[in-house]
């Protein structure tokens, strides 16, 4: 059986790219070769190479597993965190209620004194 390809979107082709150069560039900032992140990522050379291409095909635990090695884990906290777009179709959703809810009143009994002298 062979692979299949993928397809994506040009906008999302250079993100890709951006991606993989910046890893790229963050490995030699770190003087680490392509066989060291790959060892210590639990990839081959040629899938780290496919990474730095941008390569869609690579899977996204390939992606994280060389952002950690790197000592970039964190900046997949970035990732979706904030959701302007879903949270404006939330929103869009939401009913709004005719009326406030009605406040429940408590024994008297359970109410606290009144504080404030009664008016004449």
């Amino acid at each position: 059986m062979g692979r299949s390809t993928v397809t994506i979107l040009p906008s999302l082709q250079r993100r890709l790219l951006c991606l993989g150069e910046n890893l790229r560039l963050a490995r030699l900032r770190r003087r680490l070769t392509a066989a060291q992140v790959a060892e210590r990522a639990g990839i081959t050379r040629p899938t780290l190479r496919a990474i730095e291409r941008g390569e869609p095909s690579v899977s996204f635990g390939a992606y994280a597993s060389v952002l950690f090695c790197l000592g970039l884990e964190s900046d997949l906290e970035g990732v979706a965190k904030d959701d302007e777009l879903g949270r404006k179709l939330q929103d869009a959703q939401l009913t709004v209620k005719k009326r406030a809810p009605r406040k429940k009143t408590m024994p008297k009994a359970q109410q606290p004194p009144n504080e404030e002298a009664p008016l004449p």
